[in-house]
């Protein structure tokens, strides 16, 4: 008995001390491999290829002043948590990633705490007030959910809130959670980058005004320079000619996009030969063109108009590259919606009635550029359709319209008699049609074959048949890029100036956001850098909520199953294991 008593002991004694050597071990190891178990299924936890490589090649120290320290609603305290947790998941890959959390409100001096608000005000952040219970009973705080980021002489402010005018604040706090990385990572980007790629708006075609694209062009140039293009149909609209050491022509694109919105008058060939080269030499475009013109202006004082064919002069380019323009207009259901004015005298009447011109387009693909996106708004659209004249080329759709959807082809009659029809499957005969395509590859020039040999084989054109891996965006409808200007009923509610620019997707008259700039976002971003960052955007986090009405049905059984239980069964389980053992070593 007494030698199985010292056996016992010593394998005991034994285990213990391998216990500790492997602990030692696994510590030792852990200080030269980082590794991290992520067993979520979207694999919330793990940072995206993308990140890794851009923090890895951070040279210098970027410094977080988080502003989310304080008592705080519930949701705030979740996205404080979520934020150190990301910051913290940061410095495991790079040393140059430092942090502190700041209370804005922490000075018991009301004078230094507003100081103190200005201050951040002025550097851009967002404060948000809400109505707490405190021991001397309701109180309203500001808090202020953003971050100023520093890197060398730079500062950039983020806003961690993400969310659209009158979504619940649970949603949106949800929402600035699954946008975290993203928004983190592409502001260490922004700020840590040197170099910044070159945007142009082209000129020349009746294209949209500085105003109409003020907005998309002011969220732009915080990652890009933002330029406007006159193409004069003059060779170096669009390129660079230079000379290298050996006299010899250089020829390279002068901005790494440009953006063609809503041209309204007919390209020349000069021009097109011009964006043709443009894109031979890897050039990135984005085309919005509408080929059937129609507005809503006509509507304003007439009960209907015509839609009648735009003739841009593009189709044969178009066509060359892999698509056909449709020379058709598209209503569908759901859409966005208007206002009419109903009654006569003092009995007017403001009525928002759905108009199926303005098709809300959802994602046609699981491309990163659409996925996960908001309804995108558009005014009179039409189709695209992808030929076989570039079947080397790859095609993806990227947005569409619903599976309610009528054609109707141009010249198409509009009028506002449609606002009384009442949406019915045989009034949308088709399912979705395509509005949006992405096109990559190597594209052939449309002047193949077509030049004389004087200007084929020129070395100060230098013209190209085939060109080097690039992509383009073809939209057709240039409104999806235009934000509204402030109207005066809108302007005297909201203390704007009248024809002051809205946000682009914000609706003045319905109140509504649509996805309209993420999607213009995404896709520039794409053009210019590829899917990394729009991956980690599109990302979907599965938010497990609590289902609210379960819990208000009866909230005494929910928290007697979490609260109550859980320690039952540990208290049980305790129990059984005392009686187990006193069992075994009571038999021993």
């Amino acid at each position: 008995m007494e030698n199985k008593r010292k056996n016992i002991k010593r394998n005991e004694i034994t285990s213990l001390i391998i216990t500790l050597i492997i602990i030692v071990l696994v510590n030792i190891i852990g200080s030269f491999v980082y590794t991290r178990l992520d067993l979520t299924s979207e694999k919330r936890y793990t940072l995206s290829n993308t990140s890794k490589e851009i923090l890895k090649n951070l040279d210098d120290y970027v410094y977080f002043r988080v502003y989310l320290e304080g008592e705080f609603p519930a949701g705030f305290k979740k996205l404080r948590k979520e934020t150190k947790e990301m910051l913290d998941e940061f410095r495991a890959y790079s040393k140059f990633i430092d942090y502190e959390f700041i209370n804005p409100s922490e000075s018991p001096d009301p004078a230094e705490r507003n100081e103190t608000y200005k201050i951040l005000y002025q550097s851009g952040l967002n404060y948000y007030t809400e109505t707490v219970q405190t021991n001397t009973g309701m109180q309203q705080i500001m808090i202020w959910p953003g971050i100023i980021l520093n890197y060398r002489e730079n500062e950039l402010p983020i806003d961690l809130l993400s969310g659209q005018s009158g979504q619940s604040q649970e949603t949106v706090l949800n929402n600035s959670a699954q946008d975290l990385e993203y928004k983190l990572i592409s502001a260490i980007k922004e700020i840590s980058t040197t170099v910044k790629p070159t945007v142009a708006f082209t000129e020349g075609h009746g294209e949209l005004s500085d105003m109409e694209v003020f907005d998309i062009a002011n969220t732009l140039s915080k990652k890009y320079i933002i330029k406007r293009a006159e193409l004069n149909e003059q060779l170096n609209s669009l390129m660079k000619r230079d000379l290298d050491r050996d006299s010899n022509i250089v020829i390279k694109p002068a901005y790494d996009a440009i953006i063609i919105a809503k041209p309204t008058e007919s390209f020349s060939e000069k021009d097109k030969f011009i964006i043709d080269q443009y894109i031979m030499y890897g050039g990135k475009v984005m085309w919005l063109l509408d080929n059937v013109s129609a507005s809503m202006d006509s509507l304003q004082s007439a009960e209907s108009t015509m839609g009648l064919t735009l003739n841009l002069n593009l189709d044969d380019q178009m066509f060359k590259y892999g698509l056909k323009l449709n020379k058709n207009l598209l209503l569908a259901y759901p859409c966005a919606q208007i206002g009419l004015v109903t009654g006569q005298g003092s009995n007017l009447q403001s009525m928002l009635l759905p108009w199926y011109y303005f098709p809300l387009l959802s994602q046609a693909s699981e491309h990163p550029i659409v996925r996960n996106l908001e309804a995108v708004k558009a005014d009179f659209v039409s189709s695209l359709e992808p030929t076989t004249s570039a079947p080397e080329i790859q095609k993806i759709p990227l947005l569409k319209t619903s599976d309610y959807t009528k054609v109707s082809s141009a010249p198409v009659f509009i009028s506002l008699d449609i606002l009384n029809q009442r949406p019915n499957a045989k009034m949308f005969p088709q399912k979705g049609m395509t509005t949006a395509f992405l096109l990559n590859g190597k594209f052939s020039s449309l002047y193949e074959n077509r030049m004389p040999t004087s200007i084929a084989t020129s070395s100060e054109i230098g013209f190209k048949t085939e060109s080097v891996p690039t992509s383009m965006i073809v939209i057709a409808d240039g409104d999806i890029i235009r934000n509204q200007l402030a109207q005066l009923d809108y302007a005297k509610k909201n203390n704007k100036r009248v024809g002051s620019p809205l946000p682009l997707g914000y609706d003045q008259y319905t109140n509504i956001t649509y996805g309209n700039k993420q999607f213009i976002e995404n896709a520039v971003s794409y053009l210019l850098e590829g899917e990394g960052l729009i991956n980690i955007r599109s990302r979907e986090l599965k938010i497990r909520l609590l289902d609210l009405n379960k819990i208000n049905g009866n909230p005494i059984m929910w928290q007697v199953i979490n609260v109550v239980l859980p320690s039952a069964i540990m208290i049980v389980f305790g129990i059984m294991l005392a009686i187990l053992r006193k069992k075994k070593y009571t038999s021993s």
